[in-house]
């Protein structure tokens, strides 16, 4: 039984989870007009940090300004929910989840509605499962493509894009992998169900661009900082899918994810078959910045 939170930010106040309702015909429900982020906080030698608050409030307000989402606060009154509700909770570390809906108004797909907001907070582990981050996953090349450019802009993280991600995610739960690989319209690489995705092959960092159909994830643009810090070369580029299975190395990252390494792709190992050297540097400088072990150079840590 899922363990729920005590409190959670709604409309402009923290008030009780259960308290936090929406009409059954909120626009959000029917049309996956909703936008949101999702965001860490983590522990760390210095107290609780949150990972990059005011780019993850940026890119809220973004894509609720390609949606034509009204956001009834403005972005520092979201920061402070988002500091509120770890507060209220009692965690040291957290996932949180701001959304930002189209609720009860008109039915029509153009309707003008309000805009409900919540901010959620709760403690999350390894997203796909204990001990992936150490050991990796079985992943595979999955029957559905991303979106293709100027049908649904996958550069806004908005609710409705992520059925793409269910449909590829749920496939390869089904037949006994952890996670699935996307390709974008064009038949080249483009990301997993909910992650980015870096290929290594011969020493150097690939992944695809903004154009394969992904989400620019802000973990993804940490990985490329980093990488680039460790003297790695990084390249933007197109993938066929046969560099799934030239490579030496694979791993996924984002919020939820974190880094997370492949040990194989349809059923060939990647590697040697399990996590390799570079992607434990890129971890290790990762979870560095919240051990006290990387300087966080960049500003990315936002004290509770």
């Amino acid at each position: 039984m899922t363990q729920y939170p005590e409190h959670i930010w709604h409309n402009g106040s923290l008030k009780a989870w259960r308290d936090a309702t929406v009409h059954v015909m909120a626009h959000g429900l029917h049309y996956g007009s909703s936008v949101f982020e999702g965001i860490r906080c983590y522990e760390t030698p210095s107290g609780p940090v949150i990972f990059r608050l005011g780019d993850h409030l940026k890119r809220l307000y973004l894509s609720a300004k390609v949606y034509d989402i009204g956001m009834p606060y403005p972005e520092d009154v979201l920061a402070a929910a988002c500091r509120d509700v770890v507060k209220a909770n009692g965690l040291r570390s957290a996932y949180l989840r701001p959304v930002a809906f189209r609720g009860l108004g008109g039915f029509g797909l153009s309707a003008d509605c309000p805009t409900d907001v919540a901010v959620a907070a709760w403690e999350w582990g390894p997203y796909l499962g204990a001990g992936v981050l150490e050991s990796g996953i079985d992943a595979m090349v999955s029957s559905w493509q991303r979106v293709a450019p100027n049908t649904i802009p996958s550069g806004a993280k908005a609710g409705g894009n992520y059925l793409s991600g269910q449909l590829i995610a749920r496939e390869a739960r089904r037949l006994g992998f952890g996670e699935g690989i996307a390709m974008a319209s064009t038949g080249l690489i483009s990301e997993g169900a909910g992650e980015n995705l870096f290929i290594i092959v011969d020493g150097v960092i690939n992944t695809p661009p903004v154009s394969a159909g992904i989400l620019n994830g802000i973990t993804r643009h940490t990985v490329i900082t980093l990488a680039a810090d460790l003297g790695y070369t990084v390249v933007e580029r197109d993938l066929p899918r046969e560099t799934l299975y030239f490579a030496d190395e694979i791993f996924m990252c984002g919020t939820a994810a974190e880094i997370t390494p492949l040990r194989s792709v349809d059923g060939k190992p990647v590697g040697a078959g399990k996590p390799g050297p570079i992607t434990h540097a890129i971890q290790e400088a990762f979870f560095g910045l919240f051990r006290g072990k990387t300087d966080d150079r960049w500003g990315w840590l936002d004290p509770l």
